[in-house]
């Protein structure tokens, strides 16, 4: 990407390049102008992630305990604008995601544990708004986590975009 003078200012500006402070430079531009965000979820409150499970399966005891240790690592990864999901087996985080977002973390998990089943954790960051950067589950995560020996996924509720729902669930 080669940034025009305004990107180029707030690029120099900024004290760390994370997704906040990114995106929050541009929003600053954007206010600038007059144009303010809104969050991002206004028109897809249908697609966000309902409390409890969300299929026929509900998660086994070890899927529960792997869940409970994965969201404290999840959301300290998300606290610190690093990333929104942790891979973990046998309550042993084995994968972090950073840029190379979900897919690829469950890709690179499932190389390390030789077989032994995954379970997906996503978090969100805890900033009040949804304006940008909200995790999202959709068939090509599914896809992912069948190919990668991972079996349960858990997600924020209310925070999480679900595409294609019905597909998800079956």
């Amino acid at each position: 990407i080669r940034p025009d003078w305004r990107l180029a200012k707030v690029l120099l500006t900024l004290a760390t390049k994370n997704t906040d402070s990114l995106i929050g430079g541009v929003q600053q531009v954007l206010l600038n102008e007059g144009i303010e965000l809104v969050d991002s979820t206004l028109l897809l409150k249908p697609l966000l992630a309902t409390a409890g499970a969300m299929t026929k399966r509900k998660p086994d005891s070890d899927e529960r305990r792997d869940i409970e240790y994965g969201r404290r690592i999840a959301n300290a990864l998300a606290s610190l604008d690093l990333g929104q999901s942790v891979a973990i087996a046998d309550r042993a985080c084995v994968a972090l995601e950073a840029m190379e977002g979900t897919d690829a973390m469950l890709r690179r998990a499932a190389s390390l544990v030789e077989g032994r089943r995954l379970t997906l954790v996503k978090a969100s960051s805890r900033r009040r708004h949804l304006l940008f950067d909200v995790p999202v589950i959709g068939p090509g995560t599914i896809d992912t986590m069948i190919a990668t020996g991972t079996t349960a996924v858990a997600v924020d509720a209310g925070r999480t975009l679900m595409l294609e729902r019905e597909e998800l669930q079956n």
